[in-house]
C-alpha cells in the first residue's frame, strides 16, 4: 500500500468520526419507529389551529435521524400548539440510523414529497421548516430548485451548514491526500458536497442565498466546531434575520449538537421565528420557559 493509502483511511475516518461524535446514536429500530407518534408528533390527524396555522416540519442534520434529533425540540413546539412532524432523509443501503449521508439534491427530493404528505393530511396551504446542521440548509436547495418556495411560509436553520465548512480545519488537509475527496463523495456524498468549495455548494448559492417569498431565520453558536467557520452559516437577502445564541445569553455554551438536541434559549428562538407576531424577547430565563 502506498504511504498516502496508510494516511488516507485515518484522515477519512477521521472527518467520520468528527461528524458522528456530535450526533447520538439511536438505540434501537423500534424506538425509532415508535418514539415519535408517543411522544406526540408526526400524528398525521393532528390539525393546524388558527392560532399556529402551519405545519412545522423538522429536518434534521447528518448522522442523525427523524427521532433522535428531535426529542427535544418536537415536544417543546407540539406542547405549544403545534403540528410537529418529521422525516428521515438520505437513507444509504445497510446503513440503519445514521442518515443525511446521500446526495443532498436527492435528500430535497424526499423533503418535497415529505411536505406535500404533511399538506394533505393537515389540509394547510404552506408548512414551516425547522432543519439542524445539513437539516438547515438542504431545504434551501428544496426552495431554490424543486418549486418549495410556494409551500414554505417560513425556514429556521439551526446551525446550518449554508456556505460549506472546513469543520474546524480538516477538510484542508483533503488536497494532500490523493483519492481522499473522491472516497468521501462515493461512500458519503452528503460529506463531500458540504465541504466548502464543493460544486453543490457553489450551485446552491449562485444568485443569491434567498427565494422570494420565504421568512428566512439562522439560529447559530460561536462555538460550533462542525459548521466552521461559524459566521459562514448566516444567510444575506430580504426577509432574513441572523441570529448568534450568545447575543441573547452571553453564558450559553452549547456547541454544534447541543444547540439542536438540548438547547431551551435556542428553542425559544424558534418559537419567535415561527410565530413572529408573539415573538416574547429570548434571554437565559428562556430556559425555564
Amino acid at each position: 500500500m502506498l504511504p498516502w493509502k496508510r494516511v488516507l483511511r485515518p484522515l477519512a475516518a477521521l472527518l467520520l468520526t468528527a461528524a458522528v461524535a456530535v450526533v447520538p446514536a439511536a438505540t434501537t429500530a423500534q424506538a425509532a419507529e415508535t418514539a415519535a407518534p408517543s411522544s406526540g408528533w408526526n400524528n398525521y390527524s393532528c390539525k393546524p389551529s388558527a392560532a399556529h396555522p402551519r405545519p412545522v416540519v423538522l429536518v434534521h442534520g447528518t448522522f442523525a435521524n427523524s427521532v433522535d434529533n428531535w426529542l427535544g425540540l418536537a415536544p417543546y413546539l407540539k406542547d405549544r400548539g403545534y403540528c410537529v412532524f418529521s422525516l428521515d432523509y438520505g437513507q444509504l443501503p445497510g446503513v440503519p440510523f445514521f442518515h443525511a449521508l446521500g446526495p443532498i439534491d436527492k435528500s430535497a427530493e424526499q423533503l418535497s414529497a415529505y411536505v406535500d404528505k404533511v399538506l394533505t393530511a393537515t389540509g394547510a396551504a404552506k408548512a414551516d421548516l425547522v432543519g439542524h446542521s445539513q437539516g438547515g440548509m438542504m431545504p434551501r436547495y428544496y426552495l431554490k430548485f424543486l418549486g418549495g418556495a410556494g409551500k414554505v411560509n417560513a425556514l429556521v436553520g439551526i446551525a446550518p451548514n449554508n456556505h460549506g465548512t472546513t469543520l474546524s480545519g480538516l477538510t484542508n488537509l483533503l488536497p494532500y491526500f490523493p483519492g481522499a475527496e473522491d472516497l468521501l463523495s462515493a461512500a458519503t456524498p452528503a460529506l463531500a458536497q458540504q465541504v466548502v468549495g464543493s460544486d453543490f455548494m457553489t450551485k446552491l448559492n449562485a444568485g443569491g442565498d434567498t427565494v422570494p417569498g420565504v421568512r428566512y431565520t439562522v439560529i447559530a453558536t460561536k462555538y460550533d466546531e462542525v459548521v466552521t467557520p461559524w459566521r459562514t452559516q448566516f444567510l444575506t437577502g430580504p426577509d432574513v434575520k441572523n441570529v448568534l445564541i450568545q447575543d441573547l445569553c452571553a453564558v450559553d455554551i452549547s456547541e454544534h449538537a447541543l444547540i439542536g438536541i438540548t438547547d431551551r434559549i435556542a428553542f425559544h428562538e424558534v418559537a419567535n421565528a415561527l410565530d413572529p407576531a408573539h415573538a416574547r424577547p429570548t434571554t437565559c430565563a428562556s430556559v425555564f420557559s
